[in-house]
């Protein structure tokens, strides 16, 4: 195993071995370690032949730079993506509408991990990340999603512009999601095939994706804050979704 980063918590290093995408080196248990969750990552270890190694809480630290890791840290492989031009000959085998979201130059590893957790809570088919000017899947995402995003489908995306007349072309309604938006949320129609794109903390979505973007949809906003954290905003908008093709999808008489 050429490059690995460090795992560290419960729920990433547990989430991780139960997805299965990542190679483990070792997985670091506390030697002070009283019984419960540490228990279940010692069984997922030894049940797919993994080194399991106990170690003083103090090597833990350092390991972690005295992250909070509750006593439970992996040497393991990188997260796995995918690139973005994988994704056309997946949506062409599909026989059922898709949900895309596009994650644009969000920079908090706690904004992306929360973004992330919400989307598979949402039914978003897949996520896309722009592989410059953007937070990657780290090991510090993995924590902040509590493990999510170990079971994610992420494809990193070279040029977002591009990507995103790519899948107009193949039939896609794109949606930005903007302060200034001139269409509400709540009146958006988002079921059939669609791609949601959230903007970072701080520019939003940048001007030559917003001008590829078919719809851009604002959350209303009541009181003296005119502006969303971008993984609330992104939460709500994804839900929306959810409850809308929840109804489109489900069939008549149940």
């Amino acid at each position: 195993m050429e490059k690995t980063e460090i795992l560290f918590g419960f729920h990433s290093v547990y989430e991780a071995l139960r997805a299965a995408k990542r190679q483990f080196e070792v997985v670091f248990i506390s030697s002070k370690r009283s019984a419960g969750r540490a228990d279940k990552v010692i069984m997922l270890a030894e049940k797919r032949g993994i080194k399991l190694q106990y170690a003083d809480p103090k090597e833990l630290d350092t390991l972690t730079q005295f992250a909070p890791h509750q006593g439970i840290v992996a040497k393991a492989s990188f997260f796995p993506t995918k690139k973005a031009t994988q994704i056309l000959p997946l949506l062409a085998k599909r026989d059922t509408p898709y949900f895309i979201l596009v994650i644009e130059s969000i920079e908090d590893p706690h904004n992306l991990g929360a973004l992330i957790r919400t989307a598979l809570c949402a039914d978003v088919d897949y996520i896309m990340i722009p592989k410059d000017r953007s937070c990657p899947p780290s090991s510090t995402v993995s924590r902040s999603s509590a493990g999510a995003m170990e079971h994610a489908d992420i494809f990193m995306i070279t040029n977002t512009a591009s990507l995103l007349r790519d899948l107009k072309d193949a039939g896609a309604w794109v949606s930005g999601l903007d302060a200034d938006g001139s269409s509400g949320l709540y009146e958006s129609d988002l079921t059939g095939n669609v791609v949601l794109v959230i903007g970072g903390e701080h520019k939003g979505i940048r001007p030559g994706v917003k001008k590829e973007c078919d719809f851009v949809l604002s959350i209303p906003i009541s009181g003296t804050i005119n502006s969303l954290n971008a993984s609330v905003a992104g939460g709500i908008a994804m839900y929306e979704a959810k409850r809308q093709r929840s109804i489109a999808f489900t069939p008549k008489g149940k």
